[in-house]
């Protein structure tokens, strides 16, 4: 009884934060539907008059959102690929095989993650200059092929796990490359979720690097093009508005969709030495 009245006590707490959080988001839904008139009438309407998708089809129909889009699904859909792969071998590594220098590895590695952007903005763009892919989404790629936090949170999440299934596929003779993959990653679920979700969300709306690395409107990533979008268009806030539903969709999307894998990630594992 006392433990389904703090249930309850803690739903009436966060229900209406819940709600706060949520406003912003139903009022860019509701703008994105209204007509350019509604959205600048004062006092604002705060509920359309009808549905108008003018904004929508004056997005995908007379702006490069289509392959702003695209470009950002391609860089995202392969940053998380690479996490997840890269960062599983480097967390396995570091997780089951002693190596010499591997805690000064893993240190400094750690260390990597307290490193604000700007301190490596200049180097990073030196080095994708020096390999000629400046003003190519490959500058967007590489520098996020694989990153800390992905090999650290694998690294965890493999400290978890038991070692007796992992020592009789060695007795066996599979080697660690086929217990990684056969044995070990079908129980990793929920960090391959989590690698997975916080990955998307980081390299889908990165504003900064691309405004960098980016100089032709052709290879925009969504969160560049709508930025400069939104300060060429600015009187039609119909088209602003759905433009930024566009982009913030698939980030909603990734998130429900491993939402409890995600939750489940965070509290198996825990730090470990």
């Amino acid at each position: 009884m006392n433990a389904r009245r703090t249930t309850l006590a803690w739903h009436l707490l966060l229900a209406p934060l819940a709600l706060a959080f949520a406003l912003p988001l139903v009022w860019l839904l509701l703008s994105s539907v209204m007509s350019d008139a509604e959205i600048n009438r004062f006092p604002p309407a705060l509920w359309p008059d009808g549905i108008h998708l003018g904004g929508y089809r004056y997005v995908l129909g007379n702006a490069m959102f289509p392959r702003w889009f695209l470009n950002s699904l391609i860089v995202s859909t392969v940053a998380v690929a690479s996490n997840l792969l890269f960062g599983a071998l480097g967390g396995y590594a570091f997780a089951r095989m002693r190596f010499g220098g591997s805690r000064l590895m893993l240190g400094l590695m750690l260390a990597t993650m307290v490193v604000p952007f700007q301190l490596t903005m200049i180097p990073t763009f030196l080095v994708m200059k020096w390999l000629g892919l400046i003003d190519t989404l490959g500058a967007l790629i590489v520098p996020s092929l694989v990153t800390p936090f992905a090999v650290f949170l694998f690294r965890q999440f493999f400290l978890s796990l038991p070692r007796e299934m992992e020592e009789a596929a060695w007795i066996d003779g599979c080697s660690r490359l086929r217990v990684l993959f056969s044995i070990v990653l079908p129980l990793a679920r929920p960090a391959l979720a989590t690698v997975a979700v916080l990955t998307f969300l980081t390299a889908w709306n990165d504003l900064s690097w691309p405004l960098i690395a980016i100089n032709h409107d052709t290879q925009y990533t969504l969160q560049l093009g709508l930025t400069t979008f939104q300060g060429q268009h600015h009187t039609k806030w119909s088209a602003v508005m759905a433009g930024n539903v566009i982009t913030v969709l698939p980030v909603l999307i990734a998130f429900l969709l491993a939402q409890k894998t995600f939750v489940q990630s965070l509290t198996s594992s825990g730090i470990k030495g």
